[in-house]
Protein backbone atom coordinates (compact mmCIF):
# COMPACT_ATOMS: atom_id res chain seq x y z
CA UNK A 1 0.00 0.00 0.00
CA UNK A 2 2.52 2.32 0.67
CA UNK A 3 4.57 1.68 -2.40
CA UNK A 4 1.53 2.43 -4.18
CA UNK A 5 0.45 5.33 -2.24
CA UNK A 6 4.21 6.78 -3.48
CA UNK A 7 3.44 6.57 -7.05
CA UNK A 8 0.04 8.01 -6.66
CA UNK A 9 1.30 10.77 -5.23
CA UNK A 10 4.10 11.36 -8.16
CA UNK A 11 1.33 10.65 -11.05
CA UNK A 12 -0.82 13.45 -8.91
CA UNK A 13 2.70 15.50 -9.05
CA UNK A 14 3.24 15.05 -12.88
CA UNK A 15 -0.46 16.03 -13.74
CA UNK A 16 -0.47 18.94 -11.51
CA UNK A 17 2.57 20.15 -13.45
CA UNK A 18 5.34 19.36 -11.20
CA UNK A 19 6.99 17.89 -14.90
CA UNK A 20 5.09 21.03 -16.31
CA UNK A 21 6.61 22.47 -19.97
CA UNK A 22 7.74 25.43 -18.30
CA UNK A 23 9.97 23.94 -15.80
CA UNK A 24 13.48 24.91 -16.21
CA UNK A 25 16.49 22.54 -15.20
CA UNK A 26 18.09 26.00 -14.80
CA UNK A 27 15.97 27.78 -12.36
CA UNK A 28 15.42 30.97 -13.00
CA UNK A 29 17.46 33.71 -10.97
CA UNK A 30 20.29 31.50 -11.02
CA UNK A 31 23.68 30.75 -13.26
CA UNK A 32 22.65 28.98 -16.47
CA UNK A 33 24.42 25.64 -17.22
CA UNK A 34 27.58 25.96 -19.18
CA UNK A 35 27.91 24.04 -22.50
CA UNK A 36 29.49 23.53 -25.71
CA UNK A 37 27.81 22.83 -29.31
CA UNK A 38 29.47 22.60 -32.51
CA UNK A 39 27.12 24.93 -34.83
CA UNK A 40 25.64 23.81 -38.25
CA UNK A 41 28.93 25.23 -39.85
CA UNK A 42 30.99 23.13 -37.71
CA UNK A 43 32.35 26.24 -35.59
CA UNK A 44 32.03 25.38 -31.68
CA UNK A 45 30.75 27.62 -29.30
CA UNK A 46 30.67 28.39 -25.44
CA UNK A 47 27.98 29.36 -23.60
CA UNK A 48 30.31 30.91 -21.05
CA UNK A 49 32.30 32.79 -23.72
CA UNK A 50 29.48 35.18 -24.54
CA UNK A 51 29.67 36.60 -21.02
CA UNK A 52 29.22 40.30 -21.16
CA UNK A 53 25.51 39.89 -23.73
CA UNK A 54 22.72 39.14 -23.43
CA UNK A 55 21.58 35.22 -24.59
CA UNK A 56 18.44 33.71 -26.05
CA UNK A 57 17.77 30.01 -26.31
CA UNK A 58 15.15 29.25 -29.11
CA UNK A 59 14.55 25.58 -29.12
CA UNK A 60 13.39 24.96 -32.77
CA UNK A 61 11.53 21.76 -34.94
CA UNK A 62 10.75 23.19 -38.53
CA UNK A 63 7.71 20.49 -38.22
CA UNK A 64 6.29 22.00 -35.66
CA UNK A 65 3.26 23.57 -36.31
CA UNK A 66 3.69 25.99 -33.23
CA UNK A 67 7.17 26.92 -34.62
CA UNK A 68 5.97 27.58 -37.86
CA UNK A 69 3.26 29.88 -36.87
CA UNK A 70 6.17 31.96 -35.68
CA UNK A 71 8.04 31.56 -38.56
CA UNK A 72 5.64 32.32 -41.46
CA UNK A 73 4.41 35.18 -39.99
CA UNK A 74 8.16 36.63 -39.83
CA UNK A 75 7.62 36.82 -36.03
CA UNK A 76 10.53 34.99 -34.29
CA UNK A 77 12.96 36.62 -37.59
CA UNK A 78 11.72 40.09 -36.61
CA UNK A 79 12.63 38.90 -33.00
CA UNK A 80 15.76 37.52 -34.31
CA UNK A 81 17.00 40.60 -36.62
CA UNK A 82 15.58 43.35 -33.83
CA UNK A 83 17.80 42.07 -30.54
CA UNK A 84 20.99 40.14 -32.83
CA UNK A 85 21.07 43.85 -33.76
CA UNK A 86 21.36 45.46 -30.49
CA UNK A 87 24.29 42.78 -29.84
CA UNK A 88 21.85 39.87 -28.32
CA UNK A 89 23.48 36.53 -29.26
CA UNK A 90 20.42 34.63 -30.79
CA UNK A 91 21.14 30.71 -30.83
CA UNK A 92 18.13 28.42 -32.20
CA UNK A 93 18.77 24.51 -31.26
CA UNK A 94 17.12 21.67 -32.53
CA UNK A 95 17.30 18.58 -29.95
CA UNK A 96 15.13 16.18 -32.18
CA UNK A 97 16.80 12.87 -32.31
CA UNK A 98 17.66 10.60 -35.31
CA UNK A 99 14.46 9.76 -36.59
CA UNK A 100 12.62 11.60 -34.79
CA UNK A 101 9.86 14.73 -36.01
CA UNK A 102 12.33 18.01 -36.86
CA UNK A 103 15.87 16.08 -36.72
CA UNK A 104 17.88 17.58 -39.50
CA UNK A 105 21.49 17.32 -40.88
CA UNK A 106 23.55 20.61 -40.95
CA UNK A 107 22.67 20.84 -45.19
CA UNK A 108 19.07 20.46 -44.00
CA UNK A 109 19.11 22.71 -41.19
CA UNK A 110 20.97 25.71 -43.16
CA UNK A 111 18.24 24.87 -46.16
CA UNK A 112 15.72 25.64 -43.97
CA UNK A 113 17.04 28.70 -42.06
CA UNK A 114 18.03 30.04 -45.82
CA UNK A 115 14.58 28.96 -46.99
CA UNK A 116 12.61 30.91 -44.25
CA UNK A 117 14.78 33.70 -43.63
CA UNK A 118 16.03 32.68 -40.40
CA UNK A 119 18.52 35.58 -38.59
CA UNK A 120 19.73 33.82 -35.47
CA UNK A 121 23.20 34.17 -34.00
CA UNK A 122 24.22 30.62 -34.93
CA UNK A 123 22.33 27.51 -35.23
CA UNK A 124 22.74 23.62 -33.43
CA UNK A 125 21.60 20.37 -33.57
CA UNK A 126 21.41 18.84 -30.21
CA UNK A 127 20.49 15.55 -31.53
CA UNK A 128 21.49 13.93 -28.05
CA UNK A 129 19.57 16.23 -26.31
CA UNK A 130 22.03 16.80 -23.79
CA UNK A 131 21.90 20.80 -23.92
CA UNK A 132 17.79 20.56 -24.14
CA UNK A 133 17.82 18.30 -21.18
CA UNK A 134 19.99 20.66 -19.16
CA UNK A 135 17.93 23.38 -19.65
CA UNK A 136 14.57 20.76 -19.34
CA UNK A 137 13.72 22.17 -22.62
CA UNK A 138 9.97 20.65 -23.17
CA UNK A 139 8.48 22.38 -25.96
CA UNK A 140 8.99 23.81 -29.49
CA UNK A 141 9.49 26.86 -29.20
CA UNK A 142 10.69 27.06 -25.50
CA UNK A 143 12.42 30.57 -24.99
CA UNK A 144 15.31 31.09 -22.14
CA UNK A 145 17.42 35.03 -22.14
CA UNK A 146 20.46 34.97 -20.08
CA UNK A 147 21.76 38.02 -19.03
CA UNK A 148 25.83 39.37 -19.02
CA UNK A 149 26.76 37.86 -15.50
CA UNK A 150 25.17 34.56 -17.26
CA UNK A 151 22.07 34.34 -14.93
CA UNK A 152 18.97 33.16 -16.45
CA UNK A 153 16.74 35.71 -16.37
CA UNK A 154 13.50 34.06 -18.31
CA UNK A 155 12.28 30.49 -19.13
CA UNK A 156 8.83 29.34 -20.90
CA UNK A 157 6.40 30.23 -23.91
CA UNK A 158 7.22 33.08 -26.47
CA UNK A 159 4.12 34.73 -25.64
CA UNK A 160 0.66 34.22 -24.10
CA UNK A 161 -1.01 33.04 -27.03
CA UNK A 162 -1.06 29.66 -26.64
CA UNK A 163 -2.49 28.57 -30.11
CA UNK A 164 -0.71 27.67 -33.77
CA UNK A 165 -2.69 30.12 -35.47
CA UNK A 166 -0.48 33.28 -36.96
CA UNK A 167 -3.64 35.35 -36.19
CA UNK A 168 -2.62 35.03 -32.63
CA UNK A 169 0.42 37.18 -32.80
CA UNK A 170 -1.24 40.35 -32.97
CA UNK A 171 -1.93 41.62 -29.75
CA UNK A 172 -0.12 39.16 -27.94
CA UNK A 173 2.37 39.74 -25.00
CA UNK A 174 5.95 38.86 -25.83
CA UNK A 175 7.53 37.73 -23.03
CA UNK A 176 11.19 37.25 -24.91
CA UNK A 177 10.94 40.65 -25.93
CA UNK A 178 9.23 42.07 -22.88
CA UNK A 179 12.40 40.48 -20.94
CA UNK A 180 15.10 42.19 -23.10
CA UNK A 181 14.05 45.44 -23.16
CA UNK A 182 13.29 45.45 -19.40
CA UNK A 183 16.83 44.07 -18.33
CA UNK A 184 18.14 46.00 -21.00
CA UNK A 185 16.75 49.40 -19.40
CA UNK A 186 17.38 48.16 -16.05
CA UNK A 187 13.85 47.26 -14.94
CA UNK A 188 12.60 44.79 -12.77
CA UNK A 189 11.81 41.68 -14.96
CA UNK A 190 7.53 41.48 -14.87
CA UNK A 191 7.10 37.81 -15.68
CA UNK A 192 10.17 35.96 -15.28
CA UNK A 193 8.92 31.85 -16.15
CA UNK A 194 5.80 30.23 -17.63
CA UNK A 195 4.91 27.37 -19.03
CA UNK A 196 6.68 27.11 -22.83
CA UNK A 197 3.55 25.96 -25.41
CA UNK A 198 4.07 24.01 -28.66
CA UNK A 199 5.18 20.64 -29.83
CA UNK A 200 6.85 18.16 -26.85
CA UNK A 201 10.84 18.36 -27.62
CA UNK A 202 11.52 14.78 -29.67
CA UNK A 203 14.12 13.63 -27.65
Amino acid sequence: MKRLGWMAAAVMLAAAGFSAWGWSAAPVGQAAPDFTLTDITGTAHKLSDHRGSYVVLEWFNPGCPFVRKHYFSDNMQKLQRAYTGKGVVWWTINSSAAGREGHQTPEEAAATMKEWNGSPTAVFLDADGTVGRQFGAKATPHMFVINPDGVLIYAGAIDNRRSPDQADIEGAVNYVQQTLDEAMAGRPIAVAQTDAYGCSVKY
